[in-house]
């Protein structure tokens, strides 16, 4: 288990897409934690209702959230998707599929992004807060040499734009905030089941405490990079 110290006592956290193996384990972890008085979680199954695709129901869940919690100082992004529809990534320019590469931004690029637009204005504006957004080593321009995967490399190196923007505009009225792309390692989970053979897989309860342990140890300077799990750098 993973303690979070850098925000004090009795912080509220925020887990979106709570439902999944790498979001659920992430707020079983929090639950744990000594220092987090409270745990949202939110996902299709929960109320308030929530939909990555629907800007409606995105605001909606913040509205309905800020409602009734003063602030949050924790937010953590667990949502995304490399099959979406029973489509898988291709392997070759020659498979590029215009609907499935436009659904493939719509889960793991656009959606990230309205999550920061509607849940970072409930972050504090002169306390420490944390937001990290779960993205992928396969994003990185610079780290790819194998090529293939085109729409989920291409749509998770649009998340990591997004961060990095949103995390310059966040600077300005949040000094204290963080925000970061995380990367979660290989991840024994049902989107890495038909890749896992010859690799070496994190359970998800450990991915997600090492990931809140990076997230804990980042200052504001280093807000809107993007960090493995274990805490190094990946290039862009």
């Amino acid at each position: 288990m993973t303690t979070i110290t850098s925000l004090g006592s009795r912080f509220t956290a925020l887990v979106i897409g709570a439902s999944g193996g790498i979001g659920s384990a992430v707020a079983e972890q929090l639950e744990a934690d000594p220092n987090c008085a409270r745990v949202i979680r939110l996902s299709r199954r929960t109320t308030p209702d929530f939909d990555l695709e629907d800007e409606g129901a995105i605001a909606g869940a913040a509205a309905t959230i800020a409602e009734t919690t003063p602030r949050l100082d924790l937010v953590f992004n667990a949502t995304g998707a490399l099959f979406i529809h029973d489509v898988g990534p291709e392997k070759t320019i020659r498979a590029l599929d215009p609907q499935a590469m436009a659904q493939q931004f719509a889960i793991n690029a656009i959606g990230p992004a309205l999550l920061i637009k509607h849940f970072s204005p409930l972050l504090p504006k002169n306390h420490r807060s944390l937001f990290g957004s779960i993205t992928a080593r396969v994003g990185s321009i610079g780290d790819n040499r194998l090529g293939g995967w085109i729409s989920y490399r291409a749509a998770k190196a649009a998340q990591n734009q997004i961060v990095r923007t949103a995390a310059i505009e966040l600077a300005r009225t949040r000094p204290l905030a963080v925000l970061a792309a995380l990367h979660p390692g290989t991840v024994a989970t049902s989107l890495s089941d038909p890749f896992a053979a010859g690799h070496d897989r994190l359970s998800p309860e450990k991915s997600a405490a090492m990931m809140l342990a990076v997230l804990d140890g980042l200052a504001p300077d280093r807000s809107g990079g993007f960090f493995a799990y274990d805490g190094s750098r990946i290039e862009w």
